[in-house]
């Protein structure tokens, strides 16, 4: 282990799940050394020359987080960086590890690296929950579209019930003369779609577990129109609302800000920003379908809108833009502590 005796160094990290490239640049941009180590953060540590305040930037990824807290627990400034800003920024057409770790490290020494926040591991375990009944969803919604096709293909459309009820399932597992295999098959579908109805039941019994002391989520939960999934995603998407210096930079994390589409002396938008997390965005614009329902506020907004020929759509992308400005200022930790 080297040990200098600089102020500072700055580190690049080029991640990978069986090794990393460690590049250490000192304050005038010399490279001190650039080498590839086993991911292990003893080994990368041990990579870098002692004596001097590091600085470390590892571009986000997959395992890249559990990375950054086990150095940072090591005493280190670790921050993560965005991997689309950092992809635009590295034009070149030559691509190796060695100049990745290179830029990452000049980035962090400049002072152009594109941050993002690093979630708390309790986030980010919340996260994977929230996610994991997303994909249980997922494949409940398939499940369903592929029974609806068999029911569309035998053109059988007089099923007692409404759609999906108990007595609608009853009507639909007593099928009969529509072919063995399909009758079959049919059985499997219906299996499957208990068995994920009993599978969400009981992530969301865990759920509720896993929220109960969250002051955010408690708070969220005391909004007209937020239940159990829309706040607990939104805790673990957004994590802590006073991270954001303004309500419109919140609307714009979960993508719900208008996208400029202008050229010239053409002025227009094109509909929402591609940008944020799809979940977060989804729960947000169902949240805002009953709140602007049943929130008198919202729901004279919605009315305003309606009158001056704004298309549903629209109406809904812009309550639920102005809806989260206004929700970061409810829920600042001032708010959270009254």
């Amino acid at each position: 282990m080297t040990v200098v005796n600089l102020a500072r160094l700055f580190v690049g990290l080029d991640y990978h799940q069986d090794f990393v490239q460690v590049c250490v640049l000192d304050e005038a941009g010399k490279i001190v050394s650039n080498r590839r180590v086993e991911n292990d953060w003893r080994r990368i540590i041990a990579a870098v020359p002692t004596g001097a305040a590091v600085q470390a930037a590892l571009e986000a990824c997959c395992g890249a987080a559990d990375l950054a807290d086990e150095l940072l627990q090591a005493g280190w400034s670790v921050s993560l960086a965005h991997p689309g800003f950092v992809a635009r920024m590295k034009q070149n057409p030559d691509k190796t590890d060695y100049s990745d770790a290179r830029l990452l490290a000049d980035l962090m020494r400049v002072g152009y690296l594109p941050k993002v926040w690093l979630a708390p591991a309790e986030l980010r375990e919340l996260r994977r929950l929230v996610r994991f009944r997303q994909q249980k969803v997922n494949e409940r919604r398939n499940v369903k579209l592929r029974i609806r096709a068999i029911l569309r293909d035998h053109r059988i459309k007089d099923l007692d019930g409404n759609p999906w009820t108990r007595k609608w399932l009853k009507c639909l597992a007593a099928l009969a003369h529509i072919g063995p295999d399909t009758e079959w098959i049919l059985q499997q579908h219906l299996t499957h779609l208990s068995r994920l109805n009993g599978e969400i039941r009981q992530v969301d019994r865990r759920l509720e577990e896993r929220v109960a002391d969250d002051a955010v989520v408690q708070k969220l939960r005391q909004q007209k129109g937020i239940g159990l999934v829309t706040s607990a995603t939104m805790r673990a998407e957004i994590g802590r609302f006073d991270r954001f210096q303004t309500g419109k930079q919140l609307a714009r994390f979960c993508g719900l800000s208008p996208r400029n589409f202008s050229s010239g002396n053409k002025q227009a938008d094109a509909g929402l920003i591609k940008a944020g997390n799809p979940q977060l965005r989804a729960v947000i614009i169902e949240a805002v379908h009953r709140i602007m329902h049943h929130h008198p506020r919202w729901q004279k907004l919605a009315q305003q809108l309606k009158s001056r020929g704004k298309h549903n759509c629209l109406v809904v992308a812009a309550i639920a833009n102005r809806y989260m400005r206004w929700l970061h200022h409810r829920m600042q930790p001032e708010a959270l502590a009254a």
